[in-house]
């Protein structure tokens, strides 16, 4: 650590004053001397115990400034506008008449739709889609063949590909268009974005699905949560999962009642039951307020309900409030199929300590390793 002295005026630098700054510069020095030999035999005391030592992080690039903006008037570098079929490989024409036209449809040509799919090659096909026009006047359009996603211009296969390199192989965006722009599939990074993260509702309903079918058949789950950040905010990530699953969630804060919330998926309900009234009785939540509790109704649908009835406990402290939310939030959980003994392997951290908490003999070894005899 460095000590940053102030700017000392020319006229008060004084014959005392230089010799002190002297001083206190060859004192910093030698602390920087002494805390690089300290860590080096950290280090090398780590290697001789089968430890890692203290690794090199490189310096945050969020804290680069930004390039600067074009001048006014100018274009941004890489807007240049350019023809989107000028990589493109050459298609595969597949003319499409129209099905069984009606009596006294005449064709009024066809009308191209470009799709692009991924095999082992990059292949284009496009598709001459005829259309008719009727008696009446109407014109309609053949339509497209099974499979071709409607209202995409890239195969499933394509997507599929897309999906796999991402979420399973870890490949960044832009690596990704490079390799499709090498087979030569052109896409645009904006469209590569739209691909990968929208219209996947089936997938976050398979999520939503996991952690209540992995709870039903659990017999314990380990828990833990870092740090993450998010569209510039700060938040927090808990991961949840055993050997039979893994389930992530990306919330804004970390508590227990956050991770009763991630617990309960997409329910929105709250439940009073014996595992409630259990979870109540470890903290000593007031008599008073667990017998007004313990009457009907003791099912919650949605937020709302939930926060009426908290509202008709009166002017309570906010501790027994909370102590009542994580309790009917914990016999929800336990209502959608959670078993009661569930043991949460989560080395004792305080927003994990519900039902039957463990801890993990790797936490209790790490500060015996660090010791030195």
């Amino acid at each position: 650590m460095r000590i940053e002295i102030p700017v000392i005026p020319p006229a008060e630098r004084t014959p005392l004053v230089e010799a002190l700054l002297a001083i206190i510069d060859a004192q910093q020095q030698r602390l920087a001397q002494l805390e690089e030999t300290v860590q080096q035999l950290r280090d090398e005391i780590a290697i001789r115990k089968g430890q890692k030592p203290r690794p090199v992080i490189a310096p945050s690039r969020l804290e680069t400034p930004p390039p600067p903006l074009p001048a006014p008037g100018s274009k941004r570098p890489g807007s240049d506008k350019r023809s989107k079929n000028a990589s493109f490989l050459t298609p595969l024409e597949v003319t499409i008449p129209f099905p069984d036209p009606p009596p006294g449809a005449t064709s009024h040509g066809y009308e191209a739709y470009v799709g692009q799919e991924r095999v082992r090659h990059g292949k284009v096909t496009r598709y001459l889609r005829e259309r008719i026009l009727l008696p009446e006047g109407q014109t309609l359009l053949a339509p497209l063949p099974a499979d071709v996603l409607p209202g995409r211009h890239f195969g499933p296969t394509r997507i599929g590909y897309l999906l796999d390199q991402q979420h399973h192989g870890n490949v960044t965006q832009p690596l990704l268009r490079e390799q499709l722009r090498a087979l030569g599939i052109a896409i645009s990074a904006g469209e590569l974005s739209r691909l990968l993260t929208e219209n996947h509702d089936g997938f976050h309903q398979e999520k939503a699905e996991l952690l209540a079918t992995a709870l039903e058949v659990s017999s314990y789950v380990g828990v833990a949560d870092t740090g993450a950040r998010h569209a510039g905010k700060h938040g927090s990530c808990t991961a949840i999962g055993n050997d039979l699953f893994a389930y992530f969630a990306r919330t804004d804060r970390k508590s227990r009642i956050n991770f009763l919330e991630v617990l309960r998926g997409t329910a929105t309900a709250s439940t009073i039951n014996l595992v409630s009234l259990a979870y109540w009785e470890r903290p000593q939540l007031p008599a008073a307020v667990v017998d007004k509790l313990r009457a009907a109704p003791v099912q919650f649908a949605a937020a709302a309900a939930w926060q009426a009835r908290l509202a008709e406990l009166g002017s309570v402290a906010k501790w027994p409030v909370r102590l009542a939310t994580e309790g009917a939030f914990l016999g929800q959980v336990s209502d959608q199929g959670a078993a009661p003994d569930l043991v949460i392997l989560a080395a004792g951290a305080p927003p994990f300590d519900l039902l039957v908490q463990a801890s993990c003999w790797v936490h209790a070894a790490r500060p015996l390793a660090r010791a030195v005899p």
